[in-house]
């Protein structure tokens, strides 16, 4: 009986929902990148605000990332939103442990999308993860240090 291989993966059947991903991710990082902009608001220290800072960035990178991704599969630019963190804690702690776990979510999401997505960008979306990845460290430093 053959493996099931990369060659023979039906990326067709799975190229809606990547898609559809996509366009959430390109709005959720947006929606992270204003959070983080409060958050640094918050963070008492400088090292924090620039750990804090660091991440937000890397939002702004993903985001950018997920848009010229999801032009080059669609053939057009995605629709542009705003947007605005759709709840803002109550207190700096409250923050880091919505942040940590929104990280830990996005790294699953973008999981999905690496295992369906063309191989040619898979090397994008480890990035991402990655990235994703050492944010939720940060946090969880963030939230160790505040308890």
């Amino acid at each position: 009986m053959p493996q099931p291989g990369l060659a023979n993966w039906p990326y067709h059947r799975s190229s809606d929902m990547v898609i559809t991903l996509i366009q959430q991710s390109i709005q959720g990082e947006r929606n992270d990148e204003l959070f983080y902009d409060f958050l640094i608001k918050l963070a008492p220290t400088p090292q924090e605000k620039e750990v804090i800072t660091g991440i937000r960035d890397d939002e702004r990178k993903h985001r950018a990332m997920f848009r010229t991704l999801y032009t080059q599969l669609t053939g057009k630019a995605p629709a542009v939103a705003d947007g605005a963190p759709e709840q803002l804690p109550a207190s700096y702690l409250e923050g880091i442990e919505k942040a940590l776990l929104g990280e830990l979510k996005a790294f699953e999401k973008y999981r999905t999308i690496y295992l369906h997505i063309n191989p040619q960008y898979r090397d994008w979306i480890f990035e991402i993860m990655t990235d994703e990845i050492k944010h939720a460290g940060y946090y969880n430093w963030l939230y160790a240090k505040n308890k």
